[in-house]
């Protein structure tokens, strides 16, 4: 510990009160009354000294941390979902606890679930469930972690599942392409680290819908850059495609510039499909076809968290829906 750390003992002497004192008011224990004059006096001292309580040692008198981990590849988490992760941040707040994005690369879940549990949270998120091993999951299970929350296509034993299936996201962009008349569907699939696991169901789900029909799909790797989307677009007339869903409305977008920047027409040459349904997506020209999802409330997350946490009981999930919104594009 460096010579100049704050430390309760400094508060507590300038506020002229107990250590535990500072204890029960910056922890804002319950169980101890502490008078209204007091408590201001305490938080006024730790201002004015910078002192900030030791979260280990918080964890270890409360018997868990007020940690929730959220797994997450920083290249995976697009507008939308960084939208509604700042509105759950804030959600958790209110309740308590402080989320924390952890954006470690792993091999394989159980690996990636020791990393986790070695920060003792309260709770873990996981934005990407369906690579949740039972593995994993007994691993955080054994470290004392009694919370673990995913969003995933199917149920896990020992997980609360908020239902996201991303493979139907694939479907419903090619059912309306081949509604439309389209035949050579392509699917842009992300170069970006962390996109993968989000990318392959949606893929499969384009492709269980065009083995339903005379339709078939390519995939067409793409990286989230204009260079890429130059090279996807120069490239176009070899592929030999009709229509593409770019993954997200991100990536539709930029193909879309990149496909009318070398003279091919949206929609009369190629149809162009998106997800997420950004505000951006109705100002493209033309305005793009989306797929809109539908996703939990964060205070319904934040709530579900916090009863599993404090073993109360906790509000069902919808399933997020996922809509077409259909535009000009397709």
């Amino acid at each position: 510990m460096a010579a100049n750390s704050v430390t309760s003992a400094d508060v507590a002497r300038l506020a002229g009160v107990s250590r535990a004192t500072v204890s029960f008011v910056l922890n804002n224990t319950q169980t101890h009354r502490v008078s209204e004059a007091t408590r201001t006096r305490v938080r006024e001292a730790a201002q004015q000294l910078g002192y900030v309580p030791h979260a280990a040692a918080r964890s270890l008198r409360a018997g868990h941390s007020n940690l929730v981990l959220i797994p997450a590849s920083v290249s995976a988490i697009g507008h939308l979902v960084s939208t509604w992760l700042d509105a759950l941040h804030g959600e958790l707040e209110e309740r308590g606890y402080t989320a924390v994005l952890h954006a470690g690369r792993y091999a394989d879940a159980a690996t990636g679930a020791r990393a986790w549990a070695e920060l003792r949270p309260a709770a873990v998120l996981a934005l990407d469930g369906d690579r949740l091993t039972a593995q994993a999951v007994q691993v955080l299970h054994r470290a004392g972690v009694g919370t673990v929350l995913a969003l995933a296509a199917r149920p896990l034993e020992g997980v609360r599942t908020l239902r996201f299936d991303h493979a139907r996201i694939g479907e419903i962009a090619a059912e309306h392409l081949v509604v439309r008349g389209r035949r050579r569907i392509g699917v842009v699939m992300p170069r970006e680290r962390g996109l993968e696991v989000f990318a392959r169901p949606r893929l499969e789900g384009a492709r269980a819908v065009a083995s339903r029909s005379t339709a078939t799909v390519t995939e067409v790797p793409m990286a989230y850059t204009h260079a890429s989307a130059s090279d996807v677009a120069a490239a176009w007339g070899d592929l030999g495609l009709d229509s593409v869903f770019a993954y997200n409305d991100e990536y539709a977008a930029l193909l879309l510039h990149a496909l009318q920047s070398v003279g091919i027409r949206v929609p009369g040459d190629v149809a162009v499909v998106g997800a997420d349904d950004l505000v951006t997506s109705a100002l493209q020209h033309p305005p793009l076809t989306t797929v809109r999802l539908d996703l939990v409330p964060p205070s319904l997350v934040a709530d579900i968290i916090d009863g599993q946490i404090n073993g109360t009981d906790t509000p069902d999930a919808p399933a997020i829906e996922v809509v077409l919104v259909p535009r000009a594009s397709s």
